[in-house]
């Protein structure tokens, strides 16, 4: 294309107007901003009534980061898991679609044992239902687990601008969503992995909306949006709901000295009785499912049966896993967080300076200075509370050894409207300084979008390298991709046999089947040796055996001698 002539180099001697990177930098942001000006002051008045329409607004912000997501499929296919997470959660979409909550136990499972997938007394992933259920709805409705990723962003988005509506202005609340389409939609690590975040964020959208409307005017519907947005993240992250619990009651506290608003809310708390308890359990009947018991997590027999996930104690010695060397267990414990020695108040000081720095997932870069301008806003008891709540998940999380930022995805909306009720506290007393930033913020993730879209160009392939916290698939397994690739040009079932090397790095799993693993296509095993591995291929006559040797460069497929 002609136009992209100019950006084929960014040297001005080479390039057909003289322009170099720093030229090409300062061109955009001058003709972005013009553009903005013109377009802030002839739609400002259009964009306010629409505002206004909740539920066109509501459908608009859903559907704007799935149509830009889709748009880039070209470039950036729908990503292919790669962390062992990933596919427990998969796993556990899987046993969901099948209708049950367990699999019955493998006849040889020492040939299946992989990260966070239990073999006894059930063959079944250690993680809650709440993110294999939203990826197993979206699979059955549209044939791939991504789909349930793609409709947890959507409907994040659009609650986002629900959850703003009973905190702000109609306006700011659009301003919001769009920030969240932003920050959290095509580009975002939560849209293009399996680990979750958009899911337990739609939940926090609820918990948190709902809270100002039951205070000025409690209503069932309310009501039953706060209980499902509790359980939902009581089914996703039952240690970090914890904390939205004990957000939640402290949040109704000025209530008990308010006779008749007490009695109005003592009137819809049947309904959040009966949806929690639902929830409860739920989690009850999996644990019985799974561990055989009501009251052991499918986690806690993971951490007793190997060691992992960490311990929240800091001191429990884990039991290596099966498959795991002595110095491999031991390199894990470190990676996890074990410690020989208690947790001092140091460690955990350290430790919760050291995240400080993930926070900045959250925020656009110019977000900051409405960051500090929230400050302002600290007077009010309701925006103390909120910054009190995003200080307990904080605090809260970090007993844990690991972070990932789903941890604290139900405060995500609270990071939102801190971003919205700072630039509001900016545009007091300066309205062109809020509009500068919010110009800033969209002239960011214009940018970056443009670059994907136009993947493979000379221009993305020298800006891709400086992107900071987007996790669009351009740094998709090549070697998964690769391997899926060859066995299915390979005609009939398999039943492949997956060979480490001695110095292959174990996080890089591989052995990872469906629920049902007697239907799969592909079958895939631990190479236990010529002797053991008989016992299996007797067990599968019909299936082709392979040998998978993925520490090769690229990962080697053979027939199985």
């Amino acid at each position: 294309m002609f136009l992209f002539d100019f950006f084929r180099s960014f040297l001005p001697l080479h390039n057909p107007i003289g322009f170099g990177a720093a030229d090409f930098l300062l061109f955009l942001i001058a003709a972005l901003l013009c553009l903005f000006t013109i377009a802030w002051r002839r739609a400002g008045q259009y964009a306010a009534i629409f505002a206004e329409r909740t539920t066109w607004c509501m459908l608009l912000l859903a559907a704007l980061p799935v149509v830009l997501r889709l748009a880039l499929l070209a470039g950036h296919p729908v990503p292919t898991p790669d962390i062992y997470d990933e596919f427990g959660h998969i796993f556990v979409a899987d046993t969901l679609r099948h209708f049950r909550l367990a699999n019955p136990p493998l006849r040889y499972p020492q040939f299946f044992e992989t990260f966070f997938i239990l073999q006894q007394p059930t063959y079944s992933a250690i993680y809650p239902i709440g993110q294999g259920l939203a990826l197993a709805i979206g699979w059955t409705l549209f044939g791939t687990p991504w789909a349930g990723v793609v409709l947890s962003t959507a409907g994040f988005c659009a609650l986002c601008y629900w959850m703003l509506r009973g905190w702000t202005t109609a306006g700011w609340a659009l301003v919001g969503g769009l920030l969240a389409v932003a920050e959290f939609g095509p580009l975002c690590e939560w849209m293009n992995t399996y680990w979750g975040g958009a899911f337990i964020a739609l939940g926090g959208c609820l918990v948190f909306g709902a809270l100002p409307r039951l205070s000025s005017a409690p209503r069932t519907r309310d009501a039953v949006l706060l209980a499902l947005g509790l359980a939902i993240n009581w089914l996703t992250r039952p240690y970090e709901s914890l904390f939205l619990f004990l957000a939640v009651i402290v949040w109704f506290l000025p209530a008990v000295r308010i006779p008749d608003q007490l009695r109005r809310l003592g009137k819809v708390a049947p309904e959040v009785a009966l949806i929690l308890g639902t929830a409860f359990a739920i989690s009850l009947f999996q644990n019985k499912a799974v561990t055989g018991s009501w009251t052991t997590m499918p986690e806690s027999l993971s951490q007793y049966e190997y060691g992992v996930p960490a311990s929240l104690t800091f001191q429990a010695d884990p039991v290596p896993h099966r498959q795991l060397t002595a110095q491999q267990a031991l390199d894990y414990r470190m990676q996890m967080g074990f410690r020989s020695h208690p947790e001092t108040l140091i460690t955990y000081l350290e430790r919760l300076e050291y995240r400080v720095r993930y926070y900045r997932f959250f925020y656009f870069a110019p977000l900051y200075v409405a960051l500090f301008a929230f400050l302002g806003c600290l007077r009010q008891y309701r925006y103390l509370w909120v910054a009190g709540t995003c200080l307990l998940f904080a605090l809260g999380t970090n007993f844990f050894p690991a972070f990932q930022l789903h941890y604290v995805a139900a405060c995500t909306c609270l990071f939102v409207l801190i971003s919205v009720a700072g630039l509001q506290q900016v545009q007091r007393f300066s309205p062109a300084a809020a509009r500068l930033i919010l110009f800033l913020c969209a002239a960011q993730f214009l940018f970056w979008y443009t670059i994907h879209f136009y993947d493979g160009t000379n221009l993305a392939i020298s800006m891709e390298p400086y992107e900071t916290w987007d996790n669009l698939n351009y740094r998709n397994p090549e070697r998964r991709i690769y391997v899926r690739n060859q066995l299915d040009a390979i005609k009939g079932d398999l039943l492949i046999f997956v060979r480490y090397y001695p110095q292959h790095v174990f996080q890089d799993e591989w052995v990872y089947n469906r629920a049902d693993i007697n239907s799969s296509r592909i079958i895939y095993a631990r190479d236990l040796g010529p002797e053991e591995n008989q016992k299996l291929i007797a067990e599968y006559p019909d299936r082709t055996v392979l040998l998978l040797e993925p520490d090769f460069r690229p990962p080697r497929i053979t027939s199985y001698e």
